[in-house]
């Protein structure tokens, strides 16, 4: 009996084949769907030039509000940053009083517990800085003595606003004492004002922040309209709705993106017009400050709340109005 080696059967063999489809390749796939439908939403935008255009400016300018209000904010802190907040007391004292009893007397203060600081302006001095800062120094040269009295400024070592009046009225009650000023109530007024004004832009924020998810939500739905024929037809031949819902999310990033790089520039072209007319306003007071921008935290913050805002409008109006959209109904 022979051995009979059979030959190759080169045939092509009928039915389906088994492809595996590599994890490297689906994620490439991903990534070019991804830039594809990015760049379609972007190219939608520039279909519609107009449209686009308004929908952004009103976005910009929502944008722009809270982020010109924060951007005041940051510079009206940094302006009053330097200031000294702490409460002091001015004392006056008696213009009899010898200027080696009024040093005494500061000494005295020194050793008290509830005083972490005394400051001595004696006549002299007073009458330096009267001259310096006072539009009325010429008629100092017409008085035969010095009339101001020597200063002692001293800061309590609590800033408790029930204590600060006691403490004030009994330095007041010293002999050498003539009368004694507590200087803080205008520190109270301006951290009133800044905390009302920073709350008042959360609260503006928050209500423009509304306002572009309604602005982008509607601009969505028309553009979900325009194209419920070719909705439909994607999911008759399949399509899920996370491909259904990419390209409408992606004209929310751009809506918002380029909202918020306007909102950006109207907010910097803004500081830029007020910033000569700020500095000559601080230059009266003797202050070298100069108005700030929105830095790059404060930029990068604004950008992405607009990103945010633009997704999350498009999202809302997607996952609303996907639902509605299904083969079969009319």
């Amino acid at each position: 009996m022979t051995n009979k080696r059979s030959a190759p059967d080169n045939t092509p063999k009928r039915g389906a084949r088994q492809h595996r489809v590599e994890s490297a390749d689906r994620r490439r796939s991903w990534r070019r769907h991804h830039v594809s439908v990015a760049k379609g939403a972007l190219l939608r935008l520039r279909q519609t030039p107009v449209a686009s255009f308004m929908t952004l400016a009103v976005l910009a300018i929502a944008l722009a509000l809270p982020g010109f209000l924060l951007a005041a904010l940051g510079n009206l802190q940094a302006l009053t940053s330097g200031w000294d907040t702490q409460p002091r007391i001015a004392l006056y004292m008696q213009t009899e009083l010898s200027d080696a009893a009024i040093d005494r007397f500061s000494r005295e203060l020194l050793l008290r517990d509830d005083l972490s600081g005394v400051e001595l302006i004696s006549r002299q001095k007073g009458l330096e800085e009267f001259r310096e800062y006072s539009a009325f120094a010429d008629l100092l040269e017409q008085l035969d003595a010095n009339p101001l009295p020597a200063v002692i400024m001293v800061t309590p070592l609590s800033d408790n606003p029930v204590q600060l009046p006691l403490l004030k009225e009994e330095l007041a009650a010293m002999s050498q004492v003539s009368d004694a000023v507590l200087d803080m109530e205008w520190v109270q007024r301006l951290d009133a004002v800044l905390a009302l004004a920073q709350r008042g832009s959360y609260v503006l924020g928050g209500l423009l922040a509304l306002a572009v998810l309604l602005v982008v939500g509607n601009t969505v739905r028309m553009t979900i309209e325009s194209r419920r024929d070719e909705i439909l037809v994607s999911k008759l031949v399949g399509a899920t709705d996370a491909w259904v819902r990419r390209p409408f999310l992606y004209s929310g990033f751009w809506f918002g993106l380029l909202g918020g790089v306007l909102a950006w520039l109207l907010v910097q072209v803004a500081l830029s017009l007020l910033s000569d007319p700020a500095q000559a306003l601080a230059e009266l007071y003797l202050n070298r400050f100069q108005l700030q921008g929105l830095g790059l935290e404060g930029s990068l913050l604004m950008l992405g709340a607009s990103v945010l805002l633009g997704l999350a409008g498009s999202w809302l109006a997607v996952a609303r109005h996907l639902r509605e959209i299904e083969p079969g109904e009319v």
